[in-house]
């Protein structure tokens, strides 16, 4: 009898695990995961200098003086960084909490994978009760049409009843301006009985974000400067005239540029050149 009395305990221990010890906020970036809840610390955040992202200037200082003010504990919006492949968003996000840091505020950043949405709230009840302020860092957003995780998100957003938490800044990173696929908008509003109010709910969900920060494809005088600053910051040293040739070549055979092109020739060329770069 005792031995049923104990496995029925540990299936419904299953089924309802204890709730999450308060968390231990001493590092400075955390990964959320589920089943069971739990914030991991992140010993070693993997970014990039600011100083190193080429091309987005614009970008780089609205985002920098946004995170100031809620670092400081000023009003402050909550930010989509949208646009090309490759071009150093979630790489911003990470550089400007590095920099805000070294100014000596201590704000710390977690990253919620998107399909962990509907666990948002759990996560939001720590992070509220906690003394320290946060930013809240989904990358790659984005939804299907049957996707009902960007109600979730408006939790975030919008807050609910509670509002959103006062020491919780929410960042996300794109693709797709509005979060969805524009042959699906367009497909909703063709189909739809009412094609004005077909996909509002989803479309108005980027509209929730105070900051909308566009990134483009770099110009190849920017592709060229970000591969020269890697290599000024890592003392790699080669010719001008070679370096310019095998860039170019390494851009052409990809059919793009981007930050993370550069990048991927820089990796190469460091090898080649037997200099190790960080982990």
């Amino acid at each position: 009898m005792s031995d049923a009395l104990t496995r029925i305990a540990a299936a419904l221990e299953r089924l309802a695990p204890a709730p999450m010890p308060a968390p231990d906020f001493a590092a400075e970036a955390f990964v959320w995961h589920v089943a069971p809840d739990r914030l991991e610390a992140v010993s070693r955040v993997s970014r990039v200098d600011l100083t190193l992202l080429v091309g987005v200037n614009r970008s780089r200082d609205t985002l920098l003086e946004n995170t100031r003010h809620f670092a400081r504990g000023l009003p402050a919006n909550n930010a989509l960084l949208w646009g090309a492949r490759g071009m150093g968003k979630s790489s911003l996000v990470k550089a400007v909490h590095a920099r805000v840091r070294a100014e000596g505020l201590d704000l710390k950043i977690v990253e919620l994978a998107r399909d962990d949405l509907p666990s948002v709230q759990r996560l939001l009840a720590h992070l509220r009760a906690a003394p320290f302020r946060f930013v809240l860092f989904c990358d790659d957003l984005s939804f299907s049409h049957d996707d009902q995780h960007y109600k979730s998100l408006k939790a975030v957003l919008d807050g609910g009843i509670e509002g959103r938490p006062e020491n919780v800044l929410f960042y996300a990173t794109s693709n797709r301006r509005h979060l969805m696929p524009r042959d699906m908008i367009e497909n909703e509003r063709s189909t739809a009985i009412s094609p004005s109010e077909a996909v509002e709910e989803k479309v108005s969900l980027s509209d929730r974000f105070g900051l909308w920060l566009g990134f483009h494809p770099c110009s190849q005088d920017e592709y060229l400067e970000m591969i020269r600053g890697y290599c000024a910051a890592h003392g790699v040293t080669v010719p001008e005239d070679r370096l310019l040739a095998e860039a170019v070549e390494w851009q052409a055979t990809r059919g793009a540029r981007s930050g993370r092109v550069a990048w991927q020739f820089f990796s190469d060329l460091a090898a080649r050149e037997g200099v190790r770069l960080p982990g």
